[in-house]
């Protein structure tokens, strides 16, 4: 079982996992919300624990197919290696949001819904956080 840790503002989980159902939940109280993605197929899942994330992908995101995987998979290159760079400058950047760095690795097919979901977190922090990655 692989594992990849992304820990994004208040939270993004990657996790390897061997699910046999492709599920979306959440999962929650009003301090906090949990959307996740499983695919048993990619062996992958994504949960992202931020107030207002579920909100932002049922109202201002894009539907998952509106862009290709291709599409998210490279920005999500960019945001990722922007990322990292913020949260190896603490100082620089602010802290509370870029705690942990991403383990993303470029040459990993993580499906359709994983990078979507990554790409709309990042989308999501920018509207958040008036923080912008261009």
């Amino acid at each position: 079982m692989k594992t990849f840790f992304y820990y994004l503002a208040i939270g993004l989980f990657v996790t390897a996992c061997s699910s046999t159902t492709k599920t979306a939940t959440k999962e929650g109280n009003p301090e906090q919300e949990v959307v996740r993605i499983a695919n048993d197929s990619l062996e992958y899942e994504i949960i992202i624990m931020d107030i207002g994330f579920e909100t932002y992908l049922n109202t201002i995101a894009k539907p998952m197919n509106f862009y290709s995987q291709e599409y998210y998979e490279n920005k999500n290159r960019f945001y990722v290696t922007e990322w990292n760079i913020r949260a190896q400058n603490p100082l620089r950047y602010r802290r509370n949001i870029y705690e942990n760095q991403i383990e993303y690795d470029f040459n990993v097919d993580y499906g359709l819904e994983v990078n979507f979901k990554l790409y709309n977190y990042f989308k999501f922090v920018e509207h958040k956080y008036n923080q912008r990655f261009f």
